[in-house]
């Protein structure tokens, strides 16, 4: 099972963790600021709660 996700700052192109946060469904999209550089990127989580395959993850700027 992942605990953590990655994804590409669309910004500043930083590699950033984030939590994997099960309880909110298995597609997810909010808005998070980069910690490196500040800029908004809307968060894109998807997983198949039913079947053990890899999480997906991505960002997109707001």
């Amino acid at each position: 099972m992942h605990d953590e996700l990655s994804y590409v700052c669309d910004h500043c192109g930083e590699e950033i963790v984030i939590p994997l946060d099960l309880s909110q469904g298995s597609s997810q999209e909010y808005v998070e600021d980069c910690p490196v550089c500040c800029s908004p990127n809307v968060i894109h989580v998807e997983f198949d709660e039913e079947f053990d395959a890899e999480p997906r993850c991505w960002a997109e700027p707001e």
